[in-house]
């Protein structure tokens, strides 16, 4: 009875380092521990609408498509997923509402080829374009593009925003 009275302690003790051990092991292991996401409104370049931007700790950073039903954990997964369980990432969007400008043409610059790119600037109005900037000079202000053969108040309403005279 002696080696009775021995074992019982011992096997509670064992039985308790065993039981803290676990519990200690668990907490410091979490496997679904939440990283940190930042959510930014100053856009890494320009955005295209509808779209957010996700970097940090993501294998695949970049703009993605964002529907009105999609959630974060559907855009991380797009985005390949976080890198480590405490990973920060970032998220870039657009204020509500915020217009997204595009980049703007030079007319003093842009190749025919570029500006054939332009709404209803076909090959020949933009062999126009460059014609008349070789023989005239440089645009002093975007609306003397009217001033161009085949160019008037319709069509440059329609790319006034397209386009810009900067040097």
């Amino acid at each position: 009875m002696t080696a009775n009275r021995l074992g019982t302690p011992l096997i509670i003790l064992l039985a308790v380092i065993v039981a803290v051990g676990g519990i200690w092991a668990w907490s410091r292991y979490r496997a679904g521990q939440a990283g940190e996401i930042h959510l930014n409104q100053s856009l890494p370049g320009e955005a295209p609408p509808n779209e957010i931007y996700i970097g940090g700790a993501v294998p695949n950073p970049g703009f993605y498509p964002l529907g009105d039903e999609d959630s974060v954990a559907e855009l991380l997964r797009a985005a390949g997923g976080p890198e480590t369980s405490s990973a920060i990432i970032s998220l870039y969007a657009n204020e509500p509402g915020e217009a997204v400008s595009p980049q703007r043409i030079n007319l003093n610059r842009a190749e025919a080829w570029l500006l054939e790119a332009l709404p209803s600037i076909g090959e020949e109005r933009a062999d126009a374009i460059v014609s008349y900037r070789h023989e005239q000079g440089p645009f002093q202000n975007v609306q003397e593009l009217m001033k161009v053969p085949g160019i008037g108040p319709g069509t440059f309403e329609e790319i006034k925003h397209l386009i810009t005279v900067a040097d």
